[in-house]
């Protein structure tokens, strides 16, 4: 994941993001709401019994669908930057409980804000419908001024 600020990319973080029966969005997407830590339990989302985790870290919610961008702490330091193991998330490297400052997840989380765009691409689903949490971005601008004519 490249990291830009202004036009100047700031950091490159290495991500898991959607496994290939689960992936990951594509297209922009806006942070709505930051939570230091959060339970994700499957079950809210349409994965029963595949995961609950209580002590998420690190958590900027990019969808009303439950897509978010956090810390994963419980997936091998290995598998960022080379495996997509998520059901749809982006996960940044972090350890349990979030108190390193050091890991990318604290990092990103410290350095973001709601309302900052997030841009996937090259995912293998399909793009996010502008819908889905404050994702107009992802809406042709003529269809966009047509309903606001309504």
């Amino acid at each position: 994941m490249k990291v830009v600020r202004d036009g100047t990319a700031v950091r490159n973080i290495p991500i898991t993001a959607g496994a290939a029966s689960t992936p990951t969005w594509n297209g922009r997407m806006v942070i709505s709401e930051k939570l230091i830590s959060t339970r994700m339990n499957g079950a809210t989302v349409g994965y029963a019994g595949q995961y609950d985790i209580p002590d998420v870290p690190h958590a900027m919610r990019l969808s009303t669908s439950g897509t978010f961008i956090h810390g994963n702490y419980w997936g091998d330091d290995s598998v960022f930057g080379r495996s997509n193991i998520s059901h749809g998330c982006v996960g940044l490297n972090d350890i349990k409980g979030g108190g390193d400052l050091g890991q990318d997840a604290a990092w990103f989380y410290d350095n973001s804000l709601i309302g900052d765009v997030v841009v996937v691409k090259n995912s293998d689903d399909k793009v996010i419908a502008p819908d889905n949490g404050l994702n107009g971005w992802n809406m042709p601008w003529s269809e966009w001024t047509a309903g606001s004519a309504r």
